[in-house]
């Protein structure tokens, strides 16, 4: 913003604020310029819709919601603006009883940026005039219909517009301009990972709806530690940082992806099933007839079975069995109750 502008905004404020009327005219007659504090700030709007500005990026407060995973990595876009200049302003709202402060609507990647930046010290900006849910709605237009953000970045951003009283799933899916089914879905699938796991991992571009039910569902019925989860996550995108800037490996290796693959593989490890042991091997004991072997006694899983030699004795016992088999089971229960 321009030293000029700069005051004359300056005065609209101070004028605003105290109700005064403008400075006498010429002829000494005192005519107010403005009669109302709402006369005022409405010319005021009326300058600030025609103008982009230059401001300093110090003076504009971010207190909005999350919609990012990785708010931080703005690097590129750095480069880029550094380059080429800010071709796209963000949207900013004036401080409410703040001369010269700002409240951010959207273009936080970019004012992150242009804050790391020691080339380019101010931001292009548009000022609007916005009560809070209205700035909310700018956010959540602007934002949602991106193509950069991620299925479970939207579903924590859905999760916590919800949380925050903005309104109930039905409202959230209008404003989103989605399904309420899809909105309950991914919210449910967010709190089945767990939103604090889910901010470990990252955005995990790529990584759709299928994916994340699936890992959500496998921890959340299995009881699985989330804590240990975030640890792995935590590690694994540290170790893939570090290969990225050590060694110079291409891009495309994105931590968040790299932390969403460690987490799968280890929860897919925990509820896997042991291994049964193998099935004891048949026992075979041979069946002594009138001091020779007749036949062969074998115990399996499945119960006893008793081989006879092929015969005339063979022939005879198969005509007893029933009886034979009663007889030995009456003992048996006779033993038993003895």
């Amino acid at each position: 913003m321009t030293s000029g502008k700069k005051k004359r905004m300056s005065m609209l404020d101070s004028l605003a604020a105290a109700g005064a009327p403008s400075p006498a005219s010429q002829t000494g007659a005192v005519t107010p310029m403005m009669t109302s504090n709402r006369a005022l700030r409405s010319a005021r709007d009326a300058v600030d819709s025609h103008h982009v500005w230059e401001l300093d990026p110090a003076s504009i407060e971010d207190g909005r919601m999350a919609d990012r995973l990785d708010p931080a990595d703005v690097l590129d876009l750095r480069d880029a603006i550094e380059a080429n200049g800010q071709t796209v302003p963000i949207l900013v709202r004036r401080a409410p009883g703040e001369d010269d402060r700002y409240l951010l609507v959207y273009g936080r990647r970019r004012l992150e940026a242009i804050r790391q930046s020691d080339k380019v010290t101010k931001v292009r900006a548009l000022v609007t005039n916005l009560d809070d849910d209205s700035a909310l709605r700018a956010q959540i237009s602007e934002n949602m219909g991106r193509r950069d953000l991620s299925f479970i970045e939207k579903a924590l951003f859905a999760k916590d517009l919800v949380s925050s009283g903005f309104g109930n799933q039905s409202q959230v899916a209008e404003i989103l301009t989605v399904t309420k089914s899809s909105i309950s879905m991914a919210i449910a699938i967010a709190d089945m990972v767990g939103p604090d796991l889910v901010r470990a991992i990252g955005a995990a571009h790529g990584i759709g709806r299928p994916r994340w039910e699936s890992l959500g569902r496998a921890i959340d019925e299995n009881g699985l530690d989330r804590e240990d989860l975030i640890g792995i996550a935590k590690e694994a995108r540290e170790n893939a940082e570090t290969s990225m800037v050590v060694d110079d490996v291409a891009s495309t290796n994105d931590p968040s992806i790299q932390a969403f693959l460690a987490v799968e593989k280890a929860v897919t490890k925990a509820i896997k099933p042991a291994k049964s042991p193998s099935p004891a091997p048949p026992s075979s004991v041979p069946l002594k007839i009138g001091g020779k072997r007749g036949g062969t006694v074998k115990r399996t899983a499945k119960g006893l079975s008793i081989e006879l030699a092929d015969g005339d004795f063979a022939d005879w016992v198969e005509t007893q069995v029933h009886d034979m088999i009663e007889d030995l089971h009456e003992r048996w229960k006779q033993r038993s109750e003895d």
